[in-house]
Order: structure tokens, then C-alpha cells, then sequence
């Protein structure tokens, strides 16, 4: 087993969704979980190679999709960005080369538990 396969293993054991998309906001891997939620719930083509932005169709979603990335590229931080209908808490994490240049992002969700 190569190292790509055991990471798409540990992803896809993951219950909820997680998308990669690159700098460009183009889309390079969705989990197990996420390719159920985006393609068969919601009836998205695949969505691999296509970009980020098409999925929100909200102009208002697009533009704070792109206003993390810029804050990514001062500050390498994961960002809260919302919870959804599900009750599931939505983080966009930057993903960073060697040497610390911002390469793409992914966006995860878990669930909200109240304390």
C-alpha cells in the first residue's frame, strides 16, 4: 500500500466530510463521506478538478470562502466558519508545503457538542 492510499484510508474513516482544493480554490480529493454528502444528497457531479467556489452558490459564502484564504497566506490558522443545519461545527484548515507556503486548504466538519 502506497502512502497515497493509506491517507485516502485514514480520511475516508473520518464520518464526516473533508474537500482539498488547492491555492486556486480547484477541488484535488473528497472523503468517503464527502462524496455522499456533495454527490449522492446532494446531486453534484463529481467534483474533483472542479473549483471550490461553484459548490456555494451564495455570493455571500464565496466571498467569505475567499477572504479566509487571504487571511491564510498572513496567518496559517485553522478558522471556525460556521454550524450548519446538521449540527455540525465547519472549519476551513490552510495546508502548507515544506517550507511553509500555503498550497491549498480543506474544509472539515465535526459535530457541535454542547459542553
Amino acid at each position: 500500500m502506497d502512502t497515497t492510499q493509506i491517507r485516502s484510508a485514514i480520511t475516508d474513516g473520518f464520518p464526516y466530510p473533508i474537500v482539498f482544493a488547492d491555492a486556486e480554490h480547484i477541488i484535488r480529493y473528497i472523503n468517503r463521506a464527502a462524496h455522499y454528502h456533495y454527490c449522492i444528497e446532494r446531486g453534484l457531479d463529481d467534483l474533483i478538478g472542479k473549483s471550490l467556489l461553484d459548490c456555494h452558490f451564495n455570493p455571500a459564502s464565496r466571498e467569505k470562502i475567499e477572504a479566509v484564504i487571504r487571511k491564510f497566506k498572513v496567518d496559517a490558522k485553522e478558522i471556525f466558519l460556521a454550524v450548519n443545519d446538521r449540527n455540525q461545527r465547519i472549519y476551513i484548515t490552510p495546508v502548507l508545503d515544506d517550507n511553509k507556503n500555503f498550497i491549498g486548504y480543506y474544509e472539515r466538519f465535526e459535530l457541535n457538542l454542547a459542553l
